[in-house]
């Protein structure tokens, strides 16, 4: 039986969408795959990893009659890329298995029964809503996803604190060295509540968001969140955890300020990362009147050394940073200048933009 009969692009755009979650090697060898549902001329996918569950819709799958199946993930997406832009490929099921016609070319792909996928339950008993557009949101896990932990033993740390509170949206990352706070008006007024989004999730949304005023919808359960756009929905479990008090680790007062260009200071850093020390990436930040020196050096006792003119008459300090930590913020703050602000050399810097309290970011010094 004919599944599908379709322009090669009606059916990769779709599988690109669902596929980013799908492990190559999973203890459960259907997670592997890919659950593909025709009914009439509409082709439902939809993927999973137990954690996170992606489906998307589309339209214009021709074919004889309805089925499902399911199919490894990323051989379908491999061979579909392979193809030619133009290609009209058709899914043929035979004795449970999966032709991939295209031209002259075929190929064969075991299948799995559709019966056995498994689906997460999406809970429909408390549920709040709001709305807001897929650019501001992207931009707020933007500015904050590069400091989540990687594999923390604390476990919550390895993901991003979504808080509503009234009219606002919050977005909070930290590994324990840095924190990156941003945040973003919208228009529901919504009770307090704090979730924490594991970090494939975030990573997964920032891959599948666009630049664009579209609509995301949010949908929040006691224990599960769904993000709806375009033709995508996600639904993810909530790790669940408390997370540490942002707000006391934002220092409160700070005595020395210098703002300097974004670009400039970014380019500085990067010439004088070169020289750090490959495993703890140190930088010295000396600062002087109306300079900051950035100072690196590593075991092979070779330095770098670049001066930047700036209006500060501050303290003298002579603080430590893991320079990868300031590169990330100063990557992704897309600004022309930022703050930096400093008590002295053992305590917490923070950087911010000017003019804009809805964006913090507060790095711990280090010992060089």
């Amino acid at each position: 039986m004919v599944l599908i009969k379709t322009q090669r692009d009606t059916l990769l755009a779709p599988l690109q969408s669902v596929s980013g979650i799908v492990e190559r090697r999973h203890t459960l060898p259907i997670l592997s795959n890919v659950l593909l549902e025709k009914k009439g001329d509409r082709l439902t996918l939809l993927a999973t990893d137990i954690e996170i569950q992606i489906t998307t819709t589309t339209e214009g799958a021709g074919g004889e009659g309805d089925g499902a199946v399911t199919v490894g993930a990323r051989k379908l997406q491999d061979i579909l890329r392979s193809l030619p832009d133009t290609a009209e490929v058709s899914l043929v099921l035979e004795d449970k298995r999966l032709q991939v016609r295209a031209g002259k070319s075929r190929f064969s792909l075991q299948t799995l029964p559709a019966d056995d996928f498994p689906r997460m339950t999406v809970n429909e008993g408390e549920t709040r809503q709001f709305a807001i557009s897929q650019r501001d949101f992207r931009q707020l896990i933007g500015k904050t996803q590069y400091s989540m932990a990687a594999q923390d033993v604390r476990y919550y740390l390895n993901g991003l604190l979504l808080l509503v509170d009234g009219k606002e949206l919050r977005a909070v990352a930290t590994d324990g060295h840095r924190l990156a706070y941003a945040s973003v008006a919208i228009d529901s007024e919504l009770p307090r509540q704090e979730m924490i989004l594991p970090r494939k999730t975030v990573l997964e949304l920032n891959r599948l968001l666009v630049d664009s005023d579209d609509p995301l919808n949010i949908t929040l359960t006691p224990n599960q969140v769904r993000f709806a756009f375009g033709s995508v929905v996600l639904v993810s479990k909530l790790i669940d955890g408390k997370f540490p008090d942002y707000e006391r680790v934002v220092p409160a007062t700070l005595k020395n300020h210098l703002t300097v260009g974004r670009q400039m200071l970014m380019q500085a850093m990067q010439r004088a990362a070169i020289l750090t020390n490959e495993k703890f990436r140190g930088v010295r930040v000396v600062l002087g009147q109306n300079s900051v020196k950035l100072i690196a050096a590593n075991a092979e006792q070779e330095e770098a050394v670049e001066e930047i003119e700036v209006d500060y008459a501050g303290d003298a300090i002579d603080v430590g940073f893991n320079v990868g930590y300031l590169l990330d913020v100063l990557n992704n703050s897309h600004t022309d200048e930022i703050t930096w602000s400093f008590n002295d050399a053992n305590s917490s810097a923070l950087i911010s933009i000017p003019g804009n309290d809805r964006f913090k970011y507060v790095v711990m010094p280090m010992r060089i």
